[in-house]
């Protein structure tokens, strides 16, 4: 079920006035209708995969009371390597079986042998890389000895599934979000408004500005062939902003969703593009995989607290793995270890003082060299993003492709609100339009909004980007 659909205007209405028409009673009864509203959040797509997930958590859910009452050391760990086996082992299959087939027999070929190796018309499950993670988490924090496991399996089940995050994220840390389906709800209409207020700009981010440029975007990166480096330029710019508000977007939809329940969910994304430095941005973008990466593979291959060589190994390894798990394909390879490329010579030049550049010129760079990565994570193959990396360089001219200049000036318009918003919240917060002392403001913010969102908003059905994920 999208977020943006007809199904969902339905849905959550209904599960909220049922969740807190039960609230006060025992808390089991709220956590079992959460568990299934989600199941049938997720159902709605393909109900077949509900079996995965159900598998998925609920093996996590007892190698977790296992892992906590054994104390023999080897049987430990052949319980911790039970649950990594099975969720990597499923998201192996589903995501990367075809990805690594086909690059065993390419690879042969390149040396001249022929190898057959059959490839499967395998359907990717929505969310797969998301709730695997967040259910991983979970029993790498009870094997490392950081988190004393739930006996609610009903709760567990619940936090796995959770539907305002269960697709795409944020990916929460069993820490954080299960402590919170154990603990009884308040109704709050400040928390409501609060929520509904988040929704609400999370809509404006993804109808009326990721959905309008993907317009753009798709008559350019579709048609490769048909354009020129100018409009490649400005495709790419715009796919920065479409997919930093189709998936930010996103994200502050299932957090203000989650807040209509009483739940907490960890902020996403930060105002990226405001960041002087790339560790700056990594900061901002996608904080719940970042962090992910950077506690369970960056830290454990050892972190900072190596040789820099070392260090750097660990770092480029961090990245490309991260470039991997958003697809499987060599483009998000590339697009992994070009970031991991910046962190390191960021490092590098700030030890000889090359970084000492004006505020905005930093973030004028990082955005640049941003975009140049974009093209490699938003080509079809590496073979368009070469082609596009090569006209721009040496064709970086030529007339610009406009379609629609409705549909292009209303792009335009749409970045240059988005930046205004960013910038106040950025730099001015307390003047935040949504949340203004004065009661006038924030009504003409939310009726102006709405207007915007009815009269420029794409309403196509279209999917979030990160849903392929």
């Amino acid at each position: 079920m999208l977020f943006n659909s007809i199904d969902f205007a339905f849905f959550l209405p209904i599960v909220f006035c049922l969740f807190w028409m039960i609230n006060g009673k025992d808390l089991k009864y709220q956590n079992l209708l959460l568990l299934a509203s989600s199941y049938v959040f997720y159902g709605w797509w393909d109900w077949r995969f509900l079996s995965l997930l159900a598998f998925s958590s609920g093996l996590d859910f007892f190698v977790g009371s296992a892992l906590y009452k054994q104390q023999d050391e080897k049987k430990r760990k052949m319980l911790f390597l039970i649950s990594m086996g099975v969720n990597l082992g499923l998201l192996g299959f589903f995501k990367y079986y075809n990805f690594f087939a086909e690059s065993f027999v390419e690879a042969f070929s390149f040396f001249g042998q022929k190898t057959d190796l059959n490839t499967l018309n395998i359907i990717l499950p929505v969310g797969i890389s998301f709730y695997t993670f967040q259910s991983m988490s979970y029993a790498i924090d009870i094997y490392r000895g950081k988190l004393t496991p739930t006996k609610d399996l009903i709760a567990f089940l619940a936090f796995v599934s959770f539907f305002p995050q269960l697709v795409a994220g944020p990916i929460e840390r069993a820490s954080h979000l299960l402590p919170q389906f154990l603990t009884k709800k308040r109704f709050s209409y400040d928390m409501v408004a609060a929520g509904l207020k988040i929704m609400l700009w999370g809509f404006f981010m993804k109808v009326v500005v990721a959905d309008r440029l993907a317009l753009y975007v798709q008559a350019v990166y579709g048609n490769v062939d048909m354009h020129t480096g100018l409009s490649f330029i400005v495709a790419t710019i715009f796919f920065a902003f479409q997919i930093y508000c189709d998936f930010g977007g996103y994200s502050l939809i299932a957090l203000g969703c989650a807040r209509l329940f009483g739940f907490d969910l960890m902020e996403n994304f930060r105002r990226p593009y405001f960041s002087g430095s790339f560790r700056e941005f990594w900061g901002r973008w996608h904080i719940s995989l970042s962090t992910w990466f950077k506690d369970y593979l960056y830290i454990p291959l050892g972190g900072n607290r190596v040789s820099p060589s070392r260090n750097y190994f660990n770092l480029f390894t961090t990245f490309v793995v991260s470039g991997l798990w958003h697809g499987a394909n060599w483009t998000f390879v590339i697009w992994g270890g070009i970031h991991g490329s910046y962190q390191i010579l960021e490092r590098e030049f700030a030890k000889i003082g090359w970084l000492k550049l004006p505020k905005v010129l930093q973030v004028v760079l990082v955005f640049a060299l941003t975009c140049f990565a974009w093209i490699f994570f938003r080509a079809a193959s590496l073979h368009e993003a070469m082609h596009i990396v090569t006209t721009i360089l040496t064709h970086p001219g030529g007339s610009l492709y406009t379609g629609d200049l409705g549909i292009f000036a209303f792009s335009i318009m749409a970045i240059l609100m988005l930046l205004t918003v960013d910038y106040i919240n950025e730099y001015y917060p307390d003047f935040s339009l949504l949340n203004h002392q004065v009661v006038y403001v924030r009504f003409a913010t939310i009726v102006i909004m709405l207007i915007y969102i009815v009269s420029l908003g794409v309403f196509d059905g279209s999917q979030f980007i990160y849903f392929q994920f």
